[in-house]
């Protein structure tokens, strides 16, 4: 005889029982019954992989990492300051020309917008043209990505504001809007007497030996919390941490955005009204923000409202102007400029200040304050908050640099973005600075006005230094309710982001939960709890699909190799006697539970029950035999009633196909085995089909095929349609051994 033995796709026969000549075609035929296929022979083989000892290996970079050569040294400065390698290629006529447009155009775009987001940073107007002007020096010298433009972010001050309004109410001071003077911060930081420069017998705080006022304490705080940032950064790109940034999904960056926006809209919302409000401390912001705006809108400064109206229409009036005609104009309107500008000349001449009362931007001093090291003694306190700041500076940095690298057919390294973006903060903190990151609406701006090299980041910075040393002090009377308005304006791409709700429900209601979860969690807790519920909450969704996958059962394509989901497609014939059972998702701890589950429910026989079916059943029918024996004294009614319980399945084998299944852990090969093992009792084989390597891999070592893999080629299959033909020809091999037996 002959029997059958499979070696993965390869059909061979190996001579284990008596068969005669004229018997072969006889089972041939009994095998044709089963299957009209013939299996073809595939020879794959394994390479042998030589993996080199570790210490070999750490030896090896430690050898490359200390060497020290011109070449090596050359490298390394140009790969630290990317400008060393493309500022000599810089192509002069082709470049310089779109380069200072979009600097212009982008600084003039900052300047409004730096002094803007001081109010959401709880810090003085200067700070933000300080902090817009070093971001852009020190990224043209480290950035790699050509467009984007890095400097003051609407998410980073609100981040930076709650921060500094937290410790300022910590350390005693009012936090109502004009409780000092705007000149005393930088006054205070030039002093060297220690003495308190500020009027109106303010409470001081002493910050590096020095008397600080609320301004400085302020600002003290923004530049500690800002370095500590930086700091983060720089270790994130030192041990190559950029992974980080892949558990901020898309959808839960799009919904926290978004209800940071709306708790931005909140914190803004006051200025428009003229409303002499404290932020809210602690949980609840936006709640408590509007209850409280509702509960004093009886004193709403009639001029800032009228301002207020009047600057936001011309504002969305130039930015629908803007986006109809966007094709036809060569340059984005300065909407933002000519509403400043207006404004500023309306306030001083009108002296809106002095006879309605109207909050005012104050004086801004020219030229830069001396840098000063960040107080050590204030990083234990905000230590944990510069850490979201970190991953969300660096995560928005990043994306935006490949997006646009992309977009223009070029390539960016996003570990040496990180370290840009870290000594963004880091350098700048020394003088005065609050947190940066890349920013979507200006660097849409750089890359439609035709930017070409980090060039036109000068050409802002020059812009925002003529400022700081000449026009400063003409923003004196530019009302606070002007610069909510922009902040406020900015905003209409998030927020817009609620009518795209249906359509991201439509397109995968995971995603949409995902990104309502975090909006509502940024808007109505905090905006650093709902980072990490946000991330939290997208890591369960992923767990969950994980243990709830879809499972299938596969039928065959007519006359092919092909299986497919029977539910899913038409006209597919299930393999005869044979279920071939698919799970689509990791085999591991978590889901080993759900995975024998779905597969029980699936093939409709769970083995243990089946078991305990057939005893009892057994049992039933000895007794009714002996019932039967004792009334009719006939010994053979036992015998006959026995065999009726012998039922068979309408299965002999399953087939998990695992094409699907990515990894196993130790928990889902044990799985395998007990799966094998119950469904061997019940006469069901179990073949696996279209396992990746690491899966092989997983079972060899857990010795799921036996010692030194015996059984690997009967249970291990490189297709389904292969397991299938394997599992009907053995078992019409064994049929027709039954019968040759008996005749």
């Amino acid at each position: 005889m002959w029997s059958l033995r499979s070696t993965a796709d390869h059909l061979t026969f190996n001579p284990a029982f008596d068969l005669s000549p004229h018997d072969l075609p006889r089972l041939l035929k009994v095998m044709g019954e089963t299957s009209t296929d013939t299996e073809t022979t595939l020879h794959l083989e394994r390479r042998v992989r030589q993996r080199r000892p570790p210490l070999s290996v750490l030896k090896s970079k430690l050898k490359r990492e200390v060497t020290c050569s011109v070449p090596r040294v050359r490298a390394t400065v140009s790969g630290f300051f990317p400008v060393v390698r493309w500022l000599p290629k810089y192509k002069l006529r082709e470049y310089v020309w779109g380069d200072l447009m979009s600097g212009l155009i982008v600084g003039i775009i900052l300047v409004p917008q730096a002094i803007a987001y001081c109010l959401l940073a709880g810090v003085e107007p200067i700070y933000g043209l300080y902090t817009s002007f070093f971001a852009n020096i020190i990224y043209f010298f480290m950035g790699t990505s050509r467009h984007v433009s890095v400097g003051i972010f609407s998410l980073m001050s609100l981040m930076v504001g709650q921060v500094v309004d937290r410790e300022v109410y910590l350390a005693g001071f009012d936090l109502s809007e004009d409780s000092g003077t705007t000149a005393a911060g930088p006054g205070v930081l030039n002093s060297t007497d220690g003495t308190n420069l500020s009027a109106g017998g303010l409470g001081n705080m002493e910050v590096a030996g020095l008397a600080c006022n609320k301004e400085c304490y302020a600002i003290s705080i923004a530049a500690a919390l800002t370095f500590l940032a930086g700091i983060y950064q720089v270790m994130m790109a030192v041990f190559r941490l950029g992974f980080v940034s892949v558990y901020l999904s898309a959808p839960m960056l799009d919904g926290f955005a978004t209800g940071a926006s709306f708790t931005i809209l909140t914190v803004q919302a006051k200025y428009l009204l003229g409303l002499k409000i404290p932020r809210h401390q602690g949980y609840g912001t936006v709640v408590v923000t509007w209850i409280n705006i509702f509960a004093n809108i009886h004193k709403t400064n009639l001029c800032d409202l009228i301002t207020s109206a009047i600057c936001i229409s011309i504002l969305v009036a130039g930015k629908e102007i803007q986006e109809r005609y966007k094709d036809r104009l060569k340059i984005p309107l300065p909407t933002e400029l000519i509403v400043v500008g207006g404004a500023t000349l309306a306030s001083h001449f009108g002296d809106l200040n002095s006879h309605y009362g109207s909050s005012v931007s104050g004086h801004i001093p020219t030229g830069f304050i001396p840098p000063k090291v960040p107080s050590f003694d204030l990083m234990p306190r905000v230590v944990l908050d510069a850490v979201p700041l970190a991953v969300i500076s660096f995560a928005f940095t990043v994306s935006l640099s490949e997006m646009f690298a992309k977009k223009n057919g070029y390539t960016v390294r996003p570990n040496q973005e990180m370290l840009a973006i870290g000594f963004c903060n880091i350098i700048p903190s020394f003088f005065h600075c609050f947190t940066t990151s890349a920013a979507l609406a200006k660097t849409m701006v750089k890359d439609s006005t035709g930017c070409q090299t980090q060039v036109s980041s000068l050409v802002s910075a020059l812009v925002v230094l003529l400022v700081l040393l000449f026009f400063a002090p003409f923003f004196y009377a530019l009302q606070k309710c002007v610069l909510a308005c922009i902040i406020i304006v900015s905003l209409r791409g998030a927020l817009r982001k609620f009518l795209d709700v249906p359509d991201k429900w439509r397109a995968s209601r995971t995603d949409a939960v995902v990104w309502l979860v975090a909006m509502a969690a940024t808007a109505l807790i905090s905006v650093e709890l709902g980072l990490l519920i946000g991330v939290i909450f997208s890591m369960l969704c992923v767990i969950y699909q994980t243990q709830n996958p879809k499972v299938s059962l596969l039928g065959r394509v007519s006359d092919s190799d092909l299986y497919e989901d029977m539910e899913e497609y038409k006209d597919l014939a299930p393999p005869a006697r044979v279920q071939v059972f698919r799970f689509q998702a990791p085999l591991y701890y978590a889901n080993k539970d759900s995975f024998l589950k779905s597969l029980y429910k699936t093939v409709g026989v769970e083995p243990f029950l089946e078991l305990t079916r057939r005893k009892k059943a057994e049992k039933r029918a000895k007794e009714m035999a002996t019932k039967q024996a004792k009334a009719e004294a006939a010994k053979n009614n036992g015998e006959v009633c026995i065999g009726l319980v012998k039922s068979e399945l309408d299965f002999h084998t399953i087939v998990l196909d695992c094409s699907a299944i990515p990894f196993i852990d130790s928990t889902g090969m044990a799985t395998f085995k007990g799966l094998v093992k119950d469904y061997k009792e019940v006469g069901v084989s179990v073949l696996l089909a279209s396992c990746n390597t690491s899966v092989i891999d997983a079972l060899r070592k857990g010795a799921f095929f036996g010692k030194d893999d015996k059984d690997m080629s009967s249970m291990l299959f490189y297709t389904v349609h292969a397991a299938v033909l394997h599992a009907n020809n053995k078992v019409a091999a064994v049929e027709f051994a039954s019968d040759d037996s008996q005749v």
